[in-house]
């Protein structure tokens, strides 16, 4: 199977380079100046999984990819519309696209660039960041790639990612109901970036404030009934779920979306609360906290010197 990743950053380059390490034939589609980078120091990971550096076979137009069956995108949501015409020969050609990104919006614009049926599902649980020599950093020690078909004619691809993965430094999942995986990430990481960054708080310190926690759940309450809503069937247990997985993450951790704030980064803000808002109003349900974080959260979109 061959593989083209786009974006080969935090998230793309760390899965693509297991891939590769197990001996997938793997193109890394990148920008002019993270070719430059990735050709001086190769791919360089460092994760307590398992350092590696590696020789990536790099491409910064589609006419240089010699065949590709499977798009692994990694972009953030802003990046996509840049993305769609570097992918559209690509998928012409027969690639399906597994998009490893947060939110659910982008299914739909992916769906309408290319059709349902080359759209694959998927998430990722992973944190890591570029450090400024372009390395990634992996660190905690989740590293896991779920995805399923969104239509049944993908099964028989799913099922061939799967053999063509077999031995990655990696957790790849094949699920039996992407769908309420999608949204089982999509409400926690909502929640979880919205009252972390809103806050300018860890997430422990927003478990110690009782009403600042209760914030949180409340936000965990209405993005489960929003899924519940769409049809999705995300089970109850996913609230108290969430507020215990959070409770034994490591002192002072917190959301990339608060990460990339205090950083002065732009922010997924659209991507999250923007589009709970949106989905809610297309639903006729009110999601009030939801919509409060939305609030506090979108004049720093663009990115803001704090």
């Amino acid at each position: 199977m061959k593989i083209t990743v786009v974006g080969a950053g935090a998230v793309g380059g760390y899965f693509g380079g297991r891939l590769q390490q197990a001996g997938a034939d793997v193109t890394y589609l990148v920008r002019e100046k993270r070719a430059e980078q990735l050709k001086q120091t190769g791919l360089v990971i460092q994760s307590p999984r398992g350092d590696d550096q590696l020789v990536p076979k790099i491409a910064t137009r589609t006419d240089q990819i010699e065949g590709c069956d499977l798009i692994i995108l990694g972009v953030k949501n802003y990046h996509i519309p840049g993305s769609i015409d570097q992918m559209r020969p690509l998928v012409e050609k027969g690639a399906y696209v597994l998009p490893l990104l947060n939110g659910v919006e982008h299914y739909d614009l992916l769906e309408k660039e290319f059709g349902k049926g080359k759209i694959l599902g998927g998430l990722c649980y992973i944190i890591s960041t570029l450090d400024a020599e372009g390395r990634i950093l992996h660190t905690n020690l989740a590293h896991e790639v779920r995805f399923g078909p969104l239509v049944p004619e993908q099964q028989a691809f799913c099922e061939e990612l799967t053999v063509a993965a077999k031995g990655a430094n990696m957790k790849l999942v094949l699920s039996e109901d992407i769908q309420a995986d999608i949204w089982n990430k999509y409400g926690y990481i909502t929640a979880y970036s919205g009252v972390t960054t809103a806050s300018r708080l860890s997430i422990d310190k927003v478990l110690k404030c009782e009403p600042t926690k209760e914030v949180f759940r409340q936000s965990l309450v209405e993005m489960w009934q929003l899924a519940r809503h769409k049809g999705v069937n995300l089970a109850e247990s996913f609230i108290d779920i969430s507020v215990d997985q959070c409770s034994k993450l490591p002192e002072g951790s917190t959301s990339s979306m608060h990460q990339d704030f205090r950083k002065g980064l732009p922010l997924e803000v659209e991507s999250l609360q923007g589009a709970a808002v949106r989905l809610a109003k297309q639903a006729g349900i009110e999601i009030p906290t939801i919509k409060t974080l939305y609030g506090l959260i979108k004049p720093y979109e663009n990115g803001s010197s704090n």
